[in-house]
């Protein structure tokens, strides 16, 4: 029996199957969580960017389709707007690229790269905080997190995603997701 459509890989590599998908949207609303607080300092009546991480979470446990959320996978990106800092901004555009991955697994490592900048931002005394931040994330990742990841395309490599040449493949984006993606094999 052939397997249903919605447990298929999508057109891309970065897309993933669904199953891993739901694997990597629970790191990735770990990742968008830990900076969380500094966008609710900010607009602290914006319940978007909490909304996207819970329904990325309800997403991991089945509770929600990658259709659902599809069609919603940008509302927690127009929360960018109620910031009122770059460590802010950066937090809420966390937040969304979690909630993106049940369209597509690759905005994981987006959802991760954003956040290490966020903290980065916060705290821009500490040379090591963005460094520090990537390396809690590989810390927290699961071992099938891990696995489902290293099987996505280099940053660059494939047009087709979010992965390929646009914004997070470069500056502080881009640089953390190579150093991710250079230690998914560790």
């Amino acid at each position: 029996m052939d397997e249903p459509q919605s447990r298929r890989s999508t057109a891309t590599p970065q897309g993933m199957t669904e199953a891993d998908r739901q694997v990597v949207a629970v790191w990735a609303a770990d990742c968008a969580e830990r900076v969380l607080p500094l966008f609710e300092a900010e607009a602290p009546d914006d319940d978007r960017a909490r909304d996207a991480i819970a329904r990325t979470r309800a997403f991991a446990r089945g509770e929600l389709s990658a259709a659902e959320e599809i069609r919603r996978r940008f509302v927690a990106g127009r929360a960018a707007r109620s910031a009122a800092s770059p460590a802010g901004v950066a937090a809420a555009r966390s937040a969304a690229q979690a909630a993106g991955v049940a369209h597509m697994g690759a905005h994981a490592l987006g959802a991760a790269a954003y956040a290490a900048k966020a903290v980065a931002l916060a705290h821009p005394a500490d040379v090591d905080a963005r460094s520090g931040e990537v390396r809690r994330q590989l810390a927290a990742m699961s071992p099938e997190a891990r696995a489902a990841l290293r099987r996505l395309p280099p940053l660059g490599e494939d047009t087709a995603g979010p992965l390929g040449p646009g914004l997070l493949a470069t500056g502080t984006l881009g640089e953390v997701i190579r150093e991710i993606q250079a230690h998914l094999g560790d």
